[in-house]
Parts: structure tokens; C-alpha cells; sequence
């Protein structure tokens, strides 16, 4: 089988190209994709975990083949066309700005894949007017991703509020008994709100692609 199908494959069976999850990888293994995978490849690749430090083990000119962000540690060479209007688009909430590089992650992966999206930042309900400010805005948008950790109760609040499909994050924010994310991940599992679909701890890459899902559905 060619390599262009294999590629071709994973598009073609759920709607989602391929990734990399970078994190852990040997370092040569991850040296010779993210030198294979360069813009001007013609095969869209997402890089997620990936540590700047790999990256500037690269030469100039392959480090300037890829769109790398910090925040979300991710980077990709290639990346899908511009969906339009018509498609729909996301939004991402967060709790609090320490909950960015989560956010971040699904924003950027639902860049990669050509999805509108719009960052809707420190929302948390210790302020809830914050929240209730942005509502019309959030609301404009087809499907809802929200990305909280310490008690991660925006997850139940925002549930009751929205009638969007909504993918709740547990981010490892928070001190002692916040557990690493745990106690947001157990809160989310755990609310009120009928309907919310929960993801991993951390997992913003893997919220962007359920929001695809969606999306793809409607499409």
C-alpha cells in the first residue's frame, strides 16, 4: 500500500487526518518526521506534545517548515483548507488563563484542521458575571468546548446555560487536592448537566476532534 493512501485512509474512514503525539517519542524517531513532515510535504501532520527543545535540535531550515506554538506545544507543516461558513465553528472556554495551554492545544488543532474557532478566556464561576457576559457570544457558535481544573464546576454551569453540544476538558490546574486534574476530572464525570461529554485530563487535542465529530455530522 503507497504511503499516500495510508495516509489517505484515516481521512477517508472517521473525517480526521493524522497526528503525532510527540511526548515520550525517541528523539531520532521524532527527528526524522518532523524532517519528513515539513511544509511542502503535501501530507497534513499534526505534531502535539512536542517540547520546543525538540524543535530547535532541527537545522534553520526545517525549524521554518513548521508553524510551532508554545502554549499548546504543537506544530504542524501542512494543514487542511479553510472550512466555510456554513460548516460551523467552536467555542473554547476556559475557567481561568492557567488553563491556556490546554485550550490552547484545541484551538490550534482545530486550526490545523481549518475550523473557526473563538477563545472565550478566564470565564470561571468564582466570577460568574464573566461568564454570563459572554453567553450570547459563546452561543453563536455550533458546538462548545470547555477546558476548567480545580473543582471545575463551570463544566455543570455552563451545561445548564447552553443548548450547544458541549465537551468538557479537566485540566490538572490546581493545588493538593486537585490531584493532577483528578477532582475536575471526577466533577465533570459527575454533573448535573445532562449531556456533557467528558475527555481525558488534558486532552484539548482530543476535544477538538469530538467537536469535528459534530460538526462532520451536520455537515
Amino acid at each position: 500500500m503507497s504511503e499516500r493512501i495510508l495516509f489517505e485512509a484515516r481521512d477517508a474512514r472517521i473525517g480526521l487526518p493524522e497526528a503525532v503525539f510527540s511526548e515520550g517519542k525517541d528523539p531520532e524517531s521524532l527527528k526524522e518526521l518532523l524532517l519528513r513532515f515539513r511544509r511542502g510535504c503535501g501530507h497534513p501532520i499534526l505534531f502535539t506534545r512536542l517540547s520546543a527543545k525538540a524543535l530547535e535540535a532541527l537545522p534553520e531550515d526545517v525549524r521554518g517548515g513548521y508553524s510551532y506554538d508554545p502554549i499548546s506545544r504543537t506544530a504542524y507543516g501542512e494543514r487542511l483548507p479553510e472550512r466555510g461558513e456554513e460548516y460551523g465553528s467552536v467555542a473554547i472556554v476556559t475557567a481561568g488563563t492557567s488553563d491556556a495551554f490546554v485550550s490552547h492545544e484545541a484551538g490550534r488543532t482545530l486550526e490545523y484542521l481549518g475550523v473557526r474557532h473563538e477563545y472565550f478566556e478566564d470565564c470561571g464561576v468564582a466570577g460568574l458575571w464573566r461568564l454570563e457576559k459572554r453567553l450570547p457570544e459563546i452561543n453563536r457558535h455550533s458546538v462548545v468546548i470547555v477546558c476548567a481544573g480545580l473543582d471545575a464546576a463551570i463544566a455543570s454551569v455552563l451545561g445548564g446555560l447552553t443548548g450547544r453540544p458541549l465537551i468538557a476538558v479537566p485540566t490538572s490546574v490546581g493545588y493538593g487536592a486537585a490531584r493532577g486534574g483528578e477532582t475536575a476530572l471526577h466533577s465533570m464525570l459527575c454533573s448535573c448537566a445532562p449531556g456533557v461529554a467528558v475527555m481525558n485530563i488534558d486532552n484539548g487535542y482530543g476535544a477538538a476532534c469530538a467537536a469535528v465529530r459534530i460538526l462532520n455530522s451536520r455537515a
